[in-house]
């Protein structure tokens, strides 16, 4: 196992922009996060956008993945701030947070994610508290040095508002919808050269913010290109993909052992 990055240091990772490389859970399955935590990937996001997870199966596997000392995000399903409270008290190393299109979404975002006037609701009887044992001031700082939040630029109107959205305090980087934003550009293929441009656009934007950037691909043979235009961390394929590819291997294997007769 090559993995380097743990929930503890996630946030200095990817503030240092060293390479990092995850994949999404659609899967309520905490037993399957019991196996990548055997992987070596970086970490993983429990798509709580796109897939079934509701707050008891979201609960299991961020326990699960604390027992596997593995990096959780959790893509809440809108920039909800009880949605991002649980995920975070039942404690995720972190939120991906959808859609942030404007200087007031990140600011909202911000400002909800953390601790402080008119932030996030304090309970010190959470997981992510220690259960009552850490006591206010350990709590707010191991908070303040973990807590990971990530948005996702995927709408047209944020192409417009790039320098404000790097500047908010309060966010450690952008995770760049390549699809989502392909569709908003009226595209249907993320390697087209609009949607080629605009990515190109938001890194060009991002060379010396304090913001990492990163974005989901689909074919790791692009990232050394995104790398050098500043891209530093990715996510890739999910626990369905794993499933599909790895079955579908194994009736090739099959039938190519049968044609061996």
């Amino acid at each position: 196992m090559n993995r380097t990055v743990f929930p503890d240091n996630l946030k200095t990772c990817i503030s240092e922009r060293k390479p990092i490389v995850g994949t999404f859970l659609k899967n309520t399955a905490h037993e399957q996060i019991e196996v990548l935590g055997q992987s070596g990937l970086d970490l993983a996001v429990l798509d709580a956008e796109h897939a079934s997870f509701d707050r008891r199966t979201l609960d299991a596997c961020l326990l699960a993945s604390r027992a596997a000392n593995m990096p959780m995000l959790v893509r809440v399903p809108a920039m909800d701030p009880a949605a991002i409270l649980q995920a975070l008290d039942m404690g995720a190393t972190g939120v991906l947070v959808p859609h942030v299109r404007n200087l007031a979404d990140a600011q909202e975002l911000a400002r909800i994610s953390h601790y402080g006037p008119g932030g996030r609701g304090f309970a010190g009887t959470t997981r992510a508290a220690g259960y009552g044992q850490k006591g206010i001031t350990k709590h707010l700082s191991d908070t303040a040095k973990r807590t990971v939040v990530i948005g996702q630029i995927e709408d047209i109107e944020a192409l417009d508002q790039l320098d404000e959205l790097f500047a908010v305090e309060g966010i450690d980087g952008y995770l760049i919808g390549r699809v989502d934003l392909t569709v908003a550009l009226g595209e249907t293929s993320p390697q087209s050269p609009k949607v080629d441009e605009a990515v190109a656009r938001i890194c060009a934007h991002a060379r010396g913010k304090s913001k990492a950037l990163g974005m989901f691909i689909s074919d790791l043979s692009e990232a050394p290109r995104w790398m050098a235009q500043g891209m530093s961390f990715f996510l890739t394929a999910s626990d369905h993909d794993f499933v599909f590819k790895g079955a579908i291997d194994l009736r090739e294997k099959f039938n190519f052992a049968l044609e061996k007769l």
